[in-house]
C-alpha cells in the first residue's frame, strides 16, 4: 500500500498533547467536503445492510438501540478512513507505546430515541481497544437533535461533545461514555485502534 499522508486539519502534536492531558481529542473539519459527501452516500446506500448492534459475542443488550454495518474493503470510501487511523496509530505507538496493530470500524446509525448507555470500549483491559475514534459523517446537525457524546476525561471531568459534521472525537478505550437519546437521525463511523489482532 502506498504510504497515507495525513488531512493538514490532523494537527498530531495537538492530538498527543490532547491524549495525554486529559485522555480525549477532537479533530474538526476533519475531510475535504467533497470526500465527506462520497462517504454519507455510502453509508446512506448501505443503510439496509445495517443490523442490530451487540455488545459481545454477537449477544444484544438493552444499553444500546443503535444499528450498525462493519467496514471492509468493498466498502471502498470508508476504508479510505480506515487507512487514515492507521497511519495515525503509527504516530500515537511512537508516542505512547500503545502498540497498536489494527483498525476494526463499522458505520452507526442512531434513529431518532436510539443511544448507547454508560460504558467502556475497553473494561478492564478484557479487550486489545487502545483508542476509540467516532467520526460523524451527517452533513448537517443541530445543537437540540441530541446525540452528543457524554465523556469522562481521564482526570474524572466529564464533558458533552457535540456531533458536529465532519468530526472526529478520538478518546482513551477505557474511559467511561455514552451516547445520549438522539432526536434525529445520527450517521456516524465508530473506530477502535487496537493492539490485538483479533477483529471481532
Amino acid at each position: 500500500m502506498d504510504a497515507v499522508l495525513l488531512p493538514k486539519s490532523w494537527n498530531v502534536d495537538q492530538i498527543i498533547h490532547d491524549l495525554d492531558q486529559q485522555g480525549f481529542s477532537l479533530i474538526d473539519e476533519a475531510y475535504p467536503p467533497a470526500y465527506m459527501h462520497r462517504l454519507v452516500e455510502e453509508c446512506t446506500s448501505n443503510l439496509n445492510k445495517f443490523r442490530d448492534a451487540a455488545i459481545q459475542n454477537g449477544v444484544v443488550s438493552k444499553i444500546r438501540s443503535d444499528h450498525i454495518l462493519w467496514i471492509n474493503e468493498q466498502l471502498e470510501i470508508a476504508s479510505q478512513h480506515v487507512h487514515q487511523l492507521e497511519e495515525l496509530a503509527k504516530q500515537l505507538n511512537r508516542a505512547f507505546y500503545s502498540g497498536i496493530r489494527n483498525v476494526e470500524a463499522h458505520f452507526a446509525c442512531y434513529n431518532s430515541g436510539e443511544f448507547y448507555a454508560l460504558h467502556r470500549d475497553n473494561p478492564h483491559n478484557k479487550n486489545g481497544r487502545v483508542f476509540s475514534a467516532v467520526y460523524y459523517l451527517h452533513e448537517q446537525w443541530q445543537s437540540d437533535w441530541g446525540g452528543e457524546l457524554h465523556l469522562q476525561d481521564k482526570n474524572d471531568q466529564w464533558h458533552i461533545l457535540q456531533p458536529k459534521p465532519n468530526r472526529i472525537a478520538l478518546f482513551q478505550s477505557d474511559l467511561l461514555h455514552e451516547v445520549l437519546k438522539a432526536k434525529h437521525q445520527r450517521l456516524s463511523i465508530t473506530a477502535w485502534l487496537r493492539s490485538d489482532s483479533d477483529i471481532i
